[in-house]
């Protein structure tokens, strides 16, 4: 899939998210669409990550135990048609795994999930009828 470039925003941009356990085969649990820039859709997808790994951090686990835990039971993302610009977890695990996120907004996906704007046009539709 290769992303398009319209008016500043890109197409095609997808973060597709992976189940460690392999629960799911090689299937993503969920593709996530609706970004309209490389820098949201990798911003989506650390924050995805970083959640991930702190979620699998259980208290007194060391960096190797954090990974461990989280390549048994997390979740990964991966920017899909953002080509050499789509962040990549391996690039930052390692420093993830050695200390917790320290700010909560570096594990907020939430707050920037494309999703949340289409539930809210939904919301806004159902209050108008």
């Amino acid at each position: 899939m290769f992303a398009r470039q319209v008016l500043g925003q890109v197409e095609g941009l997808e973060v597709r998210i992976l189940d460690l356990s392999g629960a799911n085969g090689s299937e993503p649990v969920e593709v996530v669409r609706g970004f309209g820039t490389v820098a949201h859709a990798n911003a989506f997808a650390r924050r995805y990550v970083r959640d991930s790994v702190d979620i699998c951090r259980g208290q007194g686990m060391d960096a190797r135990a954090v990974m461990e835990a989280w390549g048994t039971f997390g979740e990964d993302a991966e920017v899909q048609g953002a080509g050499e610009d789509a962040w990549r977890s391996a690039n930052e695990l390692a420093e993830f795994a050695a200390r917790p996120a320290t700010d909560a907004e570096e594990r907020n996906w939430r707050i920037i999930d494309p999703r949340r704007d289409e539930d809210d046009e939904d919301g806004e539709e159902e209050s108008e009828a």
